[in-house]
C-alpha cells in the first residue's frame, strides 16, 4: 500500500505566489481606476469608446488603445495609446501615442501629434472637468512631444495661437520637437522648440508666405499665474528664416538675458538679413519706387540691409553706492556704427535690488545720480552721403548748397535749445557733408542729481550737463 506524502512546500514560491496574485488584484483596481479616470475626462460634451485597457504587472504599465472621443460640436479626438508607467497614484511617466484631432464632418486632421510623453507627472489623468482640480495640483516634471501638425484655419488653432497673428491665418504648422522641464502654473523651468517650420496665407500684416525656425529655448519663466509680475531668465531664438510680400528676413540669432540676479544682462541679436531687393519685387507696383529709394539708401544699392546689435548692462555694488554700466551696440553693415556707453554711480530707493532695477526701470526717476558719464559714438559707413544725395535730389539742388541748407537749420535749431545741441547738430552736419567720419559725444553729469529734476525742464537739460562734441 502506497501512502501520499506532499512535497514539501517552498516558503519562497509561496511567498511569491501571494505578491503576485496581490500585485494582479493591485493591477487589475487600477485598471479600472484608469478606465473610469477616463471616462470621466470625457464625460462631457460626447460620446467616448475605448478599445482595450490593459495591464503588465511586472513592467507597472497600464495601456489604453483606440480611445475615441466624438464631441457635439462636431469635432474628435482619437489615441492610438494612452500609457501610463509606474504608481498610478504617483506615475513615473505618461505617454499618448498617435494623437489626432479631426473634424467629424469634411474628415480634415485639425492637428495631429506622433508622442506625448509627460515625466512625473501629478496625476495619471487630468479631470478637465473636476472643480476640485486646483492649478497647484497641475505639475509636469518634464514634457516631450514629437511630431506636431496644426492647421491653421480652425477653432482649434485659434485657442492655441490665442492673441497671436496665428489665430487669424490660414496654412499649415509643423514642428518636429517641444521639449520642456519643471511646468506648474506658476513657472516653467524650461521649454525649447525645435524644427518649426509653416506655410501661411492672409496672416495679419505678413500677408501670404512661409517661415522656418532652428529652434527656441526659454529658461526661468515665473510669475505666469501673475499678471504683470513675469519674469523670464533667459531665450535663445536661432535661425529665423521668414519669406512673405511684407517680409523677407532671416535672423541668426537672438539671445536676451534677463537674470539680473548676477548683476548683469542684455539681449544680442546677430545676423539680420532683410532682402529688400526681394520684398520690392513682391510689393505692389505702385509702393516699389518709393520702396526701391528707402532701400538704395539704406544698402547703398546692395538690396540687403545687415544688422548686428547688443544692448548690455551690469551692475557693480560699492560700499556706499552702485553703479550702473551699459555697453551698448549697433551696427548696421554700409550704413552706419552706432555705440552708447553708460557709467553711472547712483543710489538706489529704498528695498530696490539690482535685479528689480533692470527689471523696472520706474525706479529711475527715484534715484539719486552721483554724476557719472555718458559716451556717444556715430560712425559713418555711406549712409550719410547717400542721404545728401536723397535731400539734394528732392530738393532739385546741388549736394553742396543743400549740406549748407541743412547747416543754416542745425546753427538755428542750436540758438533754441542752447549750444550744445547746436554742436551735435552741426556734427551730424560735418558727417552729411563728408568732412567727417566719425560723431563723438561725451556727457559729464553734476556730483549730484535725479532723473525728476531732468524731466521737469528738458529744455534746461543741456545747461546742467558738462558736454563735449568731437568729429574726426
Amino acid at each position: 500500500m502506497k501512502i501520499y506524502r506532499p512535497r514539501s512546500i517552498n516558503l519562497k514560491q509561496t511567498l511569491v505566489c501571494i505578491a503576485l496574485f496581490g500585485v494582479h488584484g493591485a493591477a487589475m483596481a487600477d485598471a479600472e481606476r484608469f478606465e473610469a479616470d477616463l471616462r470621466a475626462l470625457f464625460s462631457e460634451g460626447g460620446t467616448l469608446s475605448i478599445g482595450d485597457v490593459s495591464s503588465a504587472m511586472l513592467r507597472s504599465r497600464l495601456t489604453a488603445e483606440d480611445i475615441v472621443f466624438e464631441a457635439d460640436e462636431g469635432e474628435r479626438l482619437l489615441i492610438d495609446r494612452y500609457i501610463v508607467s509606474g504608481d498610478y497614484d504617483a506615475p513615473a511617466e505618461v505617454t499618448l501615442e498617435g494623437l489626432r484631432i479631426e473634424d467629424s464632418l469634411t474628415e480634415l486632421t485639425l492637428m495631429s501629434v506622433e508622442r506625448i510623453v509627460l515625466g512625473e507627472p501629478s496625476q495619471a489623468v487630468f479631470p478637465l472637468h473636476d472643480d476640485a482640480l486646483t492649478p497647484e495640483q497641475v505639475r509636469l516634471g518634464s514634457l516631450a512631444i514629437d511630431g506636431i501638425v496644426i492647421e491653421l484655419a480652425s477653432e482649434l488653432a485659434e485657442e492655441i495661437f490665442f492673441d497671436t497673428p496665428f489665430s487669424s491665418g490660414h496654412g499649415r504648422m509643423t514642428i518636429d520637437k517641444l521639449r520642456g522641464e519643471s511646468l506648474s502654473h506658476e513657472a516653467i523651468g524650461m521649454l525649447e522648440i525645435s524644427g518649426m517650420a509653416g506655410v501661411f496665407d492672409e496672416l495679419d500684416e505678413l500677408g501670404s508666405g512661409s517661415f522656418t525656425l532652428r529652434s527656441l529655448r526659454l529658461e526661468g519663466l515665473t510669475g505666469i499665474d501673475k499678471e504683470g509680475e513675469e519674469k523670464l531668465a533667459s531665450l535663445v531664438l536661432r535661425d529665423l528664416a521668414v519669406e512673405s510680400p511684407e517680409l523677407v528676413a532671416r535672423l541668426a540669432l537672438i539671445d536676451l538675458d534677463g537674470n539680473f540676479d548676477d548683476g548683469k544682462g542684455g539681449v544680442r541679436l546677430e545676423g539680420l538679413h532683410m532682402d529688400l531687393a526681394r520684398m520690392i519685387e513682391l510689393a505692389p507696383e505702385d509702393e516699389r519706387t518709393q520702396l526701391r529709394m528707402v532701400s538704395n539708401v539704406l544698402t547703398g544699392g546692395s538690396g540687403e540691409l545687415r544688422l548686428d546689435a547688443a544692448l548690455l548692462g551690469s551692475w557693480q555694488e560699492k560700499d556706499e553706492y552702485s553703479v550702473l554700466i551699459s555697453d551698448s551696440q549697433i551696427d548696421i553693415h554700409d550704413a552706419l556704427s552706432l555705440l552708447l556707453d553708460i557709467n553711472l554711480p547712483l543710489l538706489l530707493p529704498h528695498d530696490v535690488t539690482p535685479s528689480d532695477a533692470f527689471g523696472n526701470m520706474d525706479w529711475l526717476e527715484d534715484a539719486t545720480l552721483l554724476g557719472g558719464d555718458i559716451h556717444l559714438s556715430l560712425a559713418n559707413q555711406g549712409l550719410f552721403s547717400r542721404l545728401a544725395t536723397l535731400g539734394a535730389a528732392m530738393e532739385g539742388v546741388t549736394e553742396a548748397l543743400y549740406v549748407e541748407q541743412v547747416r543754416t537749420q542745425a546753427q538755428g535749431f542750436g540758438m533754441m535749445f542752447g549750444p550744445e545741441i547746436q554742436a551735435v547738430l552741426v556734427g551730424l552736419v560735418d558727417l552729411l557733408e563728408g568732412s567727417a567720419q566719425h560723431l563723438d559725444v561725451r556727457v559729464t553729469l553734476p556730483a549730484q542729481s535725479n532723473v525728476t529734476t531732468y524731466m521737469s525742464d528738458p529744455l534746461g537739460v543741456p545747461g546742467k550737463l558738462s558736454v563735449k562734441v568731437e568729429t574726426r
